[in-house]
């Protein structure tokens, strides 16, 4: 595998310790203890136990940085300017019943801006990981964007709103608006890390989604930016304690793409 750097290094290595429980877990699903954690939304004891696992090996080598995780919260909250943004299931839901479409996505942030990620398929054994300067890769190959010019013809991605949403009908027409204006039907995974490392090595050629949380795309940003592509976050969407609403994208259809979600939903039937 390449690994190259020092915070990648042991960003991979906590991303292998973390699945070997999380597939032992994966092949035991009617035993896992689920409880709720909101309308749509469940948490279960893999969750924790990967995700434990993983910020421990993040912290034992930078004991002094800051962490962001979906189920722990803040750690170290006064170092702001190096942290660790962990989801230790992406695609919850999928994981609970028995869908291989989930991730472990892990993202370094310095200074503001996300410098590293990784995101791991443990089930299909695919890892993607990107560094700033340094291109993206999927495990030993580098990875690009897709070179479609025409939106009309591209294979793009989203998720739907939780059941709890005050946008449900607003995301609705969206969806309803792009499919519309596409020949291929939508794509919706239910993991959004992996629709980020799709966009990054060309199986999509684009992906937007509402109301997702910082964990939810952090490490996706730097891939997608580093294998040529190009993120925005809509209605000036920036601070991390706020749902984000993101598009991302190859160069080639990004602007089309950006301003056909932007374009006021008119249909209301």
């Amino acid at each position: 595998m390449r690994i190259n750097s020092p915070k990648l290094n042991i960003m991979y290595k906590a991303c292998m310790k973390a699945s070997k429980s999380l597939i032992r877990d994966f092949g035991e699903i009617e035993n896992l203890q689920v409880s709720s954690k909101g309308p749509g939304d469940f948490v279960s004891s893999a969750d924790k136990r990967t995700e434990k696992i993983i910020i421990d090996e993040l912290l034992k080598a930078y004991p002094d940085y800051g962490v962001l995780s979906e189920e722990t919260g803040k750690i170290n909250e006064k170092n702001e300017n190096n942290r660790w943004i962990v989801d230790p299931i992406d695609g919850t839901s999928n994981f609970l019943n028995g869908i291989p479409q989930f991730a472990i996505s892990i993202g370094y942030e310095e200074d503001k801006e996300i410098k590293t990620g990784i995101i791991y398929d443990p089930i299909k054994n695919e890892l993607f990981f990107a560094e700033t300067g340094s291109g993206a890769f999927l495990n030993n190959s580098r990875i690009r964007v897709s070179k479609k010019k025409n939106l009309k013809q591209s294979l793009i991605g989203t998720g739907g709103p939780k059941s709890n949403s005050k946008l449900k009908d607003e995301i609705y027409l969206e969806f309803l608006k792009v499919s519309k204006s596409i020949d291929i039907p939508l794509r919706k995974f239910g993991s959004a890390s992996l629709d980020l490392a799709s966009v990054a090595c060309g199986r999509f050629d684009g992906f937007w989604q509402r109301e997702l949380s910082y964990w939810d795309i952090a490490a996706g940003i730097i891939l997608v930016k580093e294998a040529g592509g190009f993120t925005d976050f809509l209605d000036n969407d920036v601070n991390e304690t706020k749902k984000r609403n993101l598009v991302a994208s190859n160069s080639l259809i990004h602007k089309e793409l950006l301003d056909l979600i932007k374009k006021k939903n008119i249909e209301k039937n």
